[in-house]
């Protein structure tokens, strides 16, 4: 049994599935995304070791 070329399997022709400006736009957010969600981390680690540094009112 011979298949014919590009009949089954990933061996087709890649068809493009966004444009580069949606590629761009998601990237790009995921960029801001990424950076945000570490800004929120290093503040939160800064807030926790200042709290812990503060003494405890007796």
């Amino acid at each position: 049994m011979i298949r014919s070329p590009g009949a089954a399997g990933f061996n087709s022709r890649c068809a493009p599935v966004a444009s580069s400006r949606l590629t761009d736009a998601v990237a790009a957010s995921l960029a801001i995304g990424a950076l945000s969600l570490c800004l929120i981390v290093s503040l939160t680690v800064l807030s926790i070791k200042v709290s812990m540094a503060m003494p405890i009112p007796a």
